[in-house]
């Protein structure tokens, strides 16, 4: 492949997109402060790095995917972070969830250094992700896509430009809105599916059937019913979008009653389980006050893709 890439951020969902390109052919240098996420990629064909700096300068191009702005910030920034290692003329592709203001600010930092941003956050699920199946929401300039496009469409199944940088940061914060609205919605759907005398499965498969699917409910809710909750997906990763979309609405007066009152039952979910429990496990408030759970059978431990 004619671009060569720098990965940086390989927990649950940057390690499968940086395996995706691997998988494609592209050359990849990769670093995490996790040596046995570095080492899996090694395994896969990948070129290791002592530092972000390092990684980039041996690809000239640089892909992240970390936890938040903040983390955004020190790997491109810090002593030995990509602006450092990144020749004038590269390209930053940012896969991380930012807000717009943060991604603006982000690309200004580099825009400053002679390197241009583009923002690609994804959506749809780490196992998704695995098999190179997920959404790209991308927000930049078109000719720039277009000339990173292999790259992104060797990670995700789809992609959609959105418009100028900034623009995917808004959908993405969105949709994940969207996300944890429909995954409290689906807990309560199934506690009066269960309270009501209803076999879970049966119920689950009847939803899944009608005008009240979701998305959500068709993968999550699986993780749910067999109790493992196992989305690969935090609490505190859920508070941090929601806050993105709760700021947003405040900044363009869009009143979000639904959002606010879910953002609160997340707030609920991780003083009961801490930050780092599963976004899924959010349900254990419902099945806890109501002193029942909802299981049934054959449902997957992890999601199946």
């Amino acid at each position: 492949m004619s671009e060569r890439y720098a990965f940086i951020g390989l927990g649950h969902l940057g390690g499968n997109l940086a395996a995706s390109l691997l998988r494609n052919g592209f050359a990849v240098t990769v670093f995490d402060r996790n040596p046995t996420a570095v080492e899996r990629l090694v395994a896969l064909g990948a070129t290791a790095a002592n530092s972000p700096a390092e990684a980039v300068a041996k690809a000239g191009n640089a892909i992240t995917c970390l936890l938040s702005p903040k983390v955004s910030e020190a790997v491109l920034a810090a002593p030995h972070g990509l602006l450092e290692g990144l020749p004038k003329g590269g390209t930053w592709i940012e896969m991380s969830t930012n807000g717009r203001d943060e991604i603006l600010r982000l690309a200004a930092l580099a825009s400053a250094k002679g390197i241009e941003t583009l923002e690609c956050p994804v959506t749809g699920g780490v196992h998704l992700a695995a098999v190179g199946k997920i959404t790209a929401l991308v927000g930049g300039d078109a000719a720039l896509y277009e000339r990173h496009r292999p790259a992104i469409e060797a990670m995700c199944a789809k992609s959609f430009l959105m418009g100028p940088l900034g623009s995917a940061a808004v959908i993405k914060v969105i949709t994940n809105m969207l996300a944890f609205i429909h995954l409290v919605a689906a807990g309560e759907a199934l506690m009066l599916a269960k309270q009501g005398g209803l076999d879970l499965a049966q119920s689950y498969h009847a939803i899944v059937a009608s005008s009240g699917n979701s998305f959500v409910h068709e993968t999550e809710s699986q993780l749910i019913l067999n109790g493992s909750y196992d989305i690969g997906f935090t609490m505190d990763l859920a508070l941090k979008d929601l806050g993105f979309a709760l700021t947003m609405a405040e900044q363009s007066g869009v009143p979000l009653d639904l959002a606010t009152r879910v953002n609160a039952i997340f707030e609920q979910g991780k003083a009961a389980y801490g930050g780092g429990a599963w976004s899924t496990q959010i349900v254990k408030l419902l099945e806890e006050a109501v002193g029942t759970d909802l299981r049934a059978p054959g449902f997957p431990a992890k999601l199946e893709t």
